[in-house]
Parts: structure tokens; sequence; C-alpha cells
């Protein structure tokens, strides 16, 4: 995976180009996601044992079009181990509508208040992009950011649904001020979780710069399977595990190197 300068502030857009959205044969995987549901369920006792939670609150945002009932099985998961999980509680992802931001912004707030610590925010697809501008904009009640599957760089037509995302939210999913923001890296941990066969979003969209407190998580996974998926769950879970000040990149010796793929493995 190698690491190129998209993220920088002088960043050409016309760099991105040769970045194409996944193909059909790609599209057609995304079939796999009932199996990843059923692998997660039979995954479930061994997730179950992965290191208890502190307690600590975490808010998840489904992908667009989709609502929480898409994220009921990663909070039902999360909230096993210990954590206390919320659900973004607006209906279907149209998009980030008038209010729906600032909605989510009093509700990390909100959460932040209540537990007397920072939130984890937990996005997936479109969700995750949600998490990254909150986190930007309340980094002191943000604890960290996972995002899975999102398009936060590269070229708007390199996924299979800016067509849609703009259909739903009568937004321009051109706008480059828009694009220019969404590349810039939140100012806590954060971390990408993302799939080479992901059906709808090009893989490399998902890339963080390299960074004193991001990196990249590559699973083997479908882009609508990705919440549900074993791996991108125990991910997840390591992640969320860690000391709140002692935050340390994902690690891929051992037995992880034959099913994650990170910076540190790819160099």
């Amino acid at each position: 995976m190698p690491r190129t300068k998209r993220d920088e502030p002088n960043h050409d857009p016309a760099s991105d180009d040769h970045i194409r959205a996944p193909n059909a044969f790609l599209m057609m995987l995304e079939g796999r996601a009932p199996w990843e549901m059923a692998a997660m369920l039979a995954a479930l006792p061994w997730l179950r044992r992965q290191p208890r939670g502190d307690g600590h609150p975490v808010l998840v945002f489904p992908g667009l079009g989709a609502n929480d009932f898409t994220t009921a099985p990663l909070r039902n998961f999360l909230d096993s181990l210990g954590y206390v999980t919320q659900s973004w509680g607006q209906g279907f992802n149209f998009g980030p509508r008038d209010g729906v931001l600032k909605q989510c912004a009093a509700d990390v707030r909100a959460l932040a208040r209540k537990h007397g610590q920072p939130v984890s925010l937990i996005g997936w697809s479109l969700g995750g992009l949600y998490a990254r501008e909150l986190a930007k904009e309340l980094p002191d009640d943000t604890r960290c950011v996972i995002t899975l599957g999102t398009p936060f760089t590269g070229r708007p037509r390199a996924t299979n649904a800016w067509r849609v995302f703009e259909l739903l939210s009568g937004q321009n999913a051109h706008d480059p001020a828009m694009t220019q923001r969404l590349r810039t890296t939140p100012p806590v941990p954060t971390t990408s979780i993302y799939s080479k066969t992901d059906g709808i979003v090009a893989w490399q969209c998902s890339i963080n710069p390299p960074g004193p407190r991001t990196e990249n998580i590559e699973v083997q996974s479908s882009h609508c399977g990705m919440g549900m998926n074993p791996l991108a769950l125990y991910a997840i879970s390591d992640r969320l595990a860690q000391p709140v000040s002692q935050w340390q990149a994902f690690d891929p010796n051992g037995a992880r190197k034959w099913f994650y793929r990170t910076d540190a493995a790819n160099t």
C-alpha cells in the first residue's frame, strides 16, 4: 500500500484522476454481506473474549441511505464488551442536510458531559465523514475516530454512490472546497478500516496520510458487510480498548499477519 501526498495542503486533485470507482465484478461481490453476518454470528464466542471495555461512550453513525438497524450488530457487540454505545437516532442517513450535523454535535457534547469523558466516534461509509468532521469541531469531546469504508480522500466519482448521495442529500458531491476539507485529518487518534475488494468505494479513497496518530487497516470485506465482518469487529474492539492517553498503532504481527494489512506491514 503506497503512501502518497494526496492529503497535503497543496494537493492537486488532478493527481487522483487515475482512481476509478470499483468495477462491476467488485460490485457483484457485495453479495457477500449476508455471509459476513453469518460469519459474525459464528465468531461471536471468540469475539466476546476480547479485552473488556472501560465503559466509555461510543457513538455510531450509519452509512448513506441506512439507519440504526444496520449498525445494531456492531453496537450490540460493543455493548457486550462493556462499552456504552449510542445510535445516531436521526432515522435514515440522507446526507448532511440542514440540522443533521448540528444534532450530531449536540449528541457528542451531551454524551461527553453525561459520562464525564470523551466519546469514541465510529462511522460506516458516509457516517465516517460525520465522525471525522465532528472530531475536528469537538476535539476535546472526542476520544478517537474509527471509519469503515469511508471515502474521505480521492475524487468524488471514485465511488459508486455519488449519484445516490446527490439525489438523497440535494448537495453537490463535486464541491472542491468540501472535498479539500474532508481530506484534513482529525486531531485525535484516527483509524481507517478499508477493503481492497470494496464494491462501493475505491479503497484509495479511504487511506489516511502518515502521521503519529493515524493508521489504515486493510480487511477482506464487502462495503455493505463491513460493520458485521468479524475481522473488522475485532480491529474495532482492539482500537477501543486502548488507554485514552496511550494510543498505539494496530500491531499486525503474530497471527494477525494472516488477516490484516497495515501501514507498518507495508514499510
